[in-house]
């Protein structure tokens, strides 16, 4: 028979570790600071190994307890999401769903999918945020999100993870009416002399812009304006003479009524690929199912 662990110890056990100390998560939980010693004493006995140790800054936290620190956070963030859903079902409201992803991704992909939601929930709850790439996976293994709309096929997914492509997107160079006489075709090699707006996080598509400029054989500019939000970006492009590269979709809004324009780069041999991350083998809430049902088509 498989070990168990005690959830009310995990749960201790997670105070623990977001108080920084023994005594403050007995304060924080309002019993006494014996029992959550106890408690803790009982569940290092019952998995075999010490989960911390006490330093003068608090505790420290050995490899399993870093290991059961993840799953002490997700055991929070589901009991939290319960009560949500049962306030959301008194109020008849499917939800809440808590999705997180890059801008770009999510642009892409989340707004088709709302009318298709609203059409088969009628009222739902639906929590966005835009986290980088490298805080998504670690959100979804907390149980914070139960959705990642990220860049995909760049590399493989950890084990833990399953990844589905989506869409599609060719990446294009979004210039403002400023560069009217610019040729519909170009490459970056023969850019030198403009002034860019480019993505900041060291992320997926950050390395995907980099990689046309590595192979136009050019550096990327070292005066160039770095942002992450995608409004910002197309903002300062269509009211100066910076320029920038996005997937095309991403400024789809502002070329189909002519105050941007998109430019086929030469050396964008590749599109992007956008999709879900998720938990694998993860059981999905009804809303997050019906967003990957409506995703899908």
């Amino acid at each position: 028979m498989a070990l168990q662990i005690d959830p009310r110890a995990l749960i201790t056990f997670g105070a623990v570790c977001q108080e920084g100390s023994i005594s403050a998560a007995a304060r924080a939980l309002n019993i006494s600071q014996p029992s959550v010693s106890a408690t803790i004493a009982q569940l290092e006995h019952r998995i075999g190994a010490r989960l911390f140790q006490r330093g003068r800054g608090g505790i420290v936290l050995t490899s399993e307890g870093l290991a059961l620190q993840r799953r002490a956070s997700a055991l929070d963030a589901l009991l939290d999401g319960a009560m949500k859903d049962l306030d959301a079902v008194r109020q008849g409201i499917v939800g809440p769903l808590r999705v997180g992803g890059t801008p770009g991704a999510l642009v892409s992909l989340l707004p088709p999918a709302v009318e298709k939601l609203e059409h088969r929930f009628g009222g739902f709850a639906l929590n966005v945020v835009e986290r980088p790439d490298r805080e998504l996976t670690e959100m979804l293994r907390k149980g914070e999100i139960e959705l990642a709309f990220v860049t995909t096929e760049i590399e493989t997914p950890p084990a833990d993870i399953e990844e589905i492509t989506l869409a599609r997107d060719p990446f294009a160079l979004i210039v403002g009416r400023r560069h009217r006489t610019l040729p519909s075709s170009i490459s970056l090699r023969k850019l030198a002399d403009l002034r860019w707006v480019l993505p900041e996080a060291q992320g997926a598509f950050q390395r995907q812009v980099a990689a046309m400029f590595v192979a136009a054989e050019v550096p990327e500019p070292c005066d160039a304006l770095r942002s992450d939000s995608l409004l910002l970006t197309k903002s300062i492009v269509r009211s100066t003479s910076r320029v920038t590269i996005l997937p095309r979709q991403v400024a789809a809004a502002e070329l189909s009524i002519g105050v941007l324009r998109a430019i086929q780069i030469e050396e964008a041999r590749f599109e992007r690929s956008i999709g879900v991350r998720m938990l694998t083998r993860a059981h999905h809430s009804p809303l997050a199912t019906g967003l990957l049902e409506a995703l899908k088509a």
